[in-house]
């Protein structure tokens, strides 16, 4: 594909803004070559500034579960500007959405709307410290909650040591009082509570790791993390940034039936615009000022536009018919996948949950991060690259969950298959 207007417009923004992209993810830094830039998006479908067509997996990261440019959701935004962009009061769109969430989350009683994911997962972290009057946290490898400073660890050299700041700018005293351990492993965490004891404020996690590719938990293992964080007066969070309103109507802990102390929500909730939301039973969210004293606040939570995009994106949703059709999209496109790698005989993994999946390049069963890390990286740049070429959209990371729409259609998978097997037969 000629992509000339794109390396044109990478080549001013690198003079503007650094590596010339606003999210480092974007910069294709890990799978060779340089971004395209878009210009329109519709559907299944992106549309570069040099006219080449793709069909979209990345979905905007997550929010697009509906599609691009929906019409119902551009409707309520363009509806909502007729009033105002910003009113830094309360607005009707701000109780609507709270209902909404509050009534279709199991767990979730009370909600704060705010502007990201990353805030939502600070915010929530700081709530459980604030309410169990405790300083730990456990995290786990490969699971993301947004670059705010304590969160931003890699594991210590044991499963009992402390995380080690994962950036630059970070003091290693304020990820201290970060505990990160494997994922799936049960006994790293008893060990870490025994270890511990009366000193973890809660575990935090993705209850499907969408940022380390895609992995499941086993079976039993969500069970036991909100078991053991009952039985040691430590709060459980789920960061539902990415599964939420995606794996089920209610997320993740509706699909496993599992009910957190505290959500965090994001993407689907926005419709498209930027959005964060964090909630949770009721005597923890009134621990947030101004009713508790645990400080949170944000000009722009609760945007009207914002809010009414979500809105509509989540009454678009709640019927479950999407969900039927996504699960039935995802299915398709899992059994073509592994019928094509079985075929070739390649030594390669799909993994995927509802409308989340991921293809590693390993022959080993991925099952948290350590798994995750044995896949060929070159090889999936290769994979990656010569889809691009085809016009099939693939997160450029193997470490990145790709994502199905409801606009997307059953050719559209057929098609995505073809193309993953003719690559492939070049590759291997």
């Amino acid at each position: 594909m000629i992509r000339k207007k794109s390396e044109q417009l990478f080549s001013e923004a690198l003079k503007y803004i650094p590596g010339g992209v606003n999210s480092p993810v974007r910069a294709f830094r890990a799978v060779g070559g340089n971004p395209f830039f878009v210009s329109r998006a519709e559907g299944a479908r992106l549309f570069d500034v040099d006219g080449n067509e793709y069909i979209d997996y990345v979905g905007t990261w997550g929010p697009a579960i509906l599609g691009h440019s929906n019409p119902i959701i551009k409707k309520a935004i363009y509806d909502a500007t007729e009033n105002g962009t910003s009113f830094g009061m309360p607005n009707p769109f701000e109780v609507r959405m709270a209902k909404l969430i509050c009534e279709n989350v199991p767990s979730v009683e009370k909600v704060r709307m705010c502007n990201s994911g990353t805030e939502a997962c600070m915010s929530a972290i700081r709530l459980a410290r604030g309410f169990t009057k405790r300083e730990k946290i456990i995290k786990f490898d490969g699971c993301y909650h947004g670059h705010a400073d304590s969160l931003l660890v890699k594991a210590g050299s044991g499963a009992l040591t402390f995380g080690n700041p994962d950036s630059a700018g970070v003091p290693s005293s304020f990820t201290e009082h970060t505990i990160v351990l494997p994922f799936n492993d049960k006994d790293a965490v008893s060990a870490a509570f025994n270890a511990n004891p009366g000193r973890i404020a809660g575990i935090i996690l993705e209850p499907v790791p969408g940022n380390a590719g895609v992995y499941l938990p086993e079976p039993g293992y969500l069970e036991f993390l909100r078991m053991i964080t009952q039985e040691n007066g430590a709060l459980l969070i789920f960061d539902e940034v990415m599964t939420g309103f995606r794996l089920s109507f209610g997320g993740a802990q509706q699909r496993f039936g599992i009910k957190p102390d505290i959500s965090c929500f994001g993407k689907i909730i926005g419709g498209g615009l930027p959005v964060g939301a964090f909630g949770g039973r009721a005597e923890i969210m009134d621990c947030l000022a101004p009713v508790g004293p645990v400080y949170q606040a944000g000009t722009l939570s609760g945007n009207p536009l914002a809010m009414a995009a979500g809105i509509a994106a989540l009454e678009q949703l709640q019927n479950g018919k999407a969900y039927d059709r996504l699960e039935e999209l995802g299915k398709a496109l899992e059994d073509g996948m592994k019928s094509v790698v079985k075929s070739l005989k390649i030594d390669a993994q799909f993994n995927r949950c509802g409308s989340m999946f991921c293809c590693y390049f390993t022959s080993k069963p991925v099952k948290n991060l350590s798994d995750a890390m044995t896949s060929d990286r070159s090889q999936f740049a290769k994979f990656f690259n010569g889809l691009l070429d085809e016009g099939i959209f693939i997160a450029p990371s193997q470490f990145e969950s790709g994502f199905i729409s409801t606009a997307h259609t059953f050719k559209d998978i057929e098609k995505t298959i073809a193309v993953a097997e003719k690559v492939l037969k070049t590759i291997i």
